[in-house]
């Protein structure tokens, strides 16, 4: 039996940034094996060739323990790393011990040689460029400690020092950003296909039934018609569900104001917004969305039956909503009483909030001529 199975999702359950680390690994071996060929080749000069050796074995039993550190994702530890900055730049001041002035004068390679590169790379992996290129300017210090003497190998060697940390660092933090992204939209895909699979099923069975029960209600009249009202009601709630846009926000925070809006619409309320994401900080959006429910909740209060237009542009500097009904209006001076007597309703709940968010409102309104609010906020 032949069986089509869809191809597996991305993981984003592995460090974005495995890869790194076993390049990390890769080089401490390769590394170690050089400065062992090192001291294999000039130990027969150096001033205590006994000492030369405990070196290379501090070195092969400090390389296992970073070896299986750095394999393992429980390993890679802040800890971890500057202890491996530490103990690098230990064994190499040692140099001064086993190396004669001859083999100094000679620029022989340092006992350490280029094992200490190894914690400026995986500080990079781990913290990122800053780290990286710290950890290489730090290597490279010590290197001219014991040296003794600022040479242009030596700026040489120091430069690509900082600069091979700062590179993996930057390969680092991109890795780990696309990690991020790659789950946001693995996660947004999945709600989205869930979404339309509930949407399929509530316009098969729910939405029917609701159009039913209010067409059948018209016709009946009396009690029923209230009943059909609420199903109608209820039937456009659900539509307006169906029809949101999906929740969206993004690494940084941004979310997309419509879906709130979207979902405010009733038979009496028409929403409209555009086809596109209307990104803001998601405080931002709470926010205006807070106003909108309080300006249409005035409406309900005040104009009863009347009905009401939300609008949301996107200018791009700026994002306008609009809310208007056609309702009685609000009498010259009403604000101004009912704060006066403290019902704080339009001063805290919608002038409040856009003070709060330095936008500006707007309100036109008069007797009989309905009221609109407008409020704008920058970017």
């Amino acid at each position: 039996m032949h069986t089509n199975t869809a191809p597996a999702a991305p993981s984003v359950t592995e460090d974005p940034v495995e890869h790194l680390w076993r390049g990390t690994v890769a080089l401490r071996i390769v590394t170690f094996l050089f400065a062992l060929g090192n001291a294999i080749v000039h130990h027969n000069q150096y001033a205590r060739p006994w000492l030369a050796w405990a070196v290379m074995g501090a070195m092969a039993a400090w390389s296992v323990f970073t070896i299986l550190a750095y394999s393992r994702e429980g390993g890679r530890r802040p800890w971890v790393v500057v202890a491996d900055l530490v103990v690098a730049c230990g064994l190499m001041s040692l140099s001064l011990l086993i190396m004669t002035d001859t083999q100094f004068l000679a620029n022989v390679p340092l006992i350490t040689t280029i094992w200490a590169c190894v914690p400026a790379v995986a500080a990079g992996a781990l913290g990122g460029q800053v780290a990286g290129a710290l950890a290489g300017l730090v290597v490279g210090l010590s290197t001219f400690l014991n040296r003794g003497a600022l040479t242009v190998d030596l700026v040489r060697d120091v430069v690509l020092l900082a600069g091979a940390g700062l590179v993996v660092g930057m390969a680092s933090s991109t890795a780990r950003r696309a990690s991020v992204r790659l789950s946001h939209a693995l996660r947004t895909e999945a709600a989205t296909a869930e979404r339309e699979r509930l949407a399929r099923s509530i316009h098969d069975g729910v939405l029917q039934v609701l159009a039913r029960v209010r067409k059948r209600g018209l016709e009946l009249g009396g009690e029923a018609a209230e009943l059909a009202e609420l199903a109608g009601e209820q039937e456009v709630a659900l539509r307006s569900l169906v029809a949101a846009a999906p929740t969206e926000s993004t690494v940084g925070g941004d979310a997309d104001l419509r879906p709130a809006l979207q979902l405010l619409a009733t038979p009496r309320i028409q929403v409209s917004t555009p086809a596109t994401q209307v990104m803001l900080p998601a405080a931002t959006a709470f926010e205006l969305t807070a106003v909108v429910r309080e300006a249409l909740s005035n409406v309900d209060k005040h104009a009863a039956g009347a009905k009401a237009w939300v609008l949301l542009e996107d200018l791009g500097e700026e994002v306008v909503l609009s809310v208007r009904d056609d309702g009685p209006g609000i009498p010259d001076g009403r604000l101004a009483s009912a704060e006066a007597e403290g019902r704080m309703g339009v001063a805290q709940s919608i002038r409040g909030r856009v003070e709060a968010l330095r936008g500006t409102l707007e309100l036109q309104t008069g007797p009989g001529e309905g009221t609109e609010w407008e409020v704008r906020v920058y970017r």
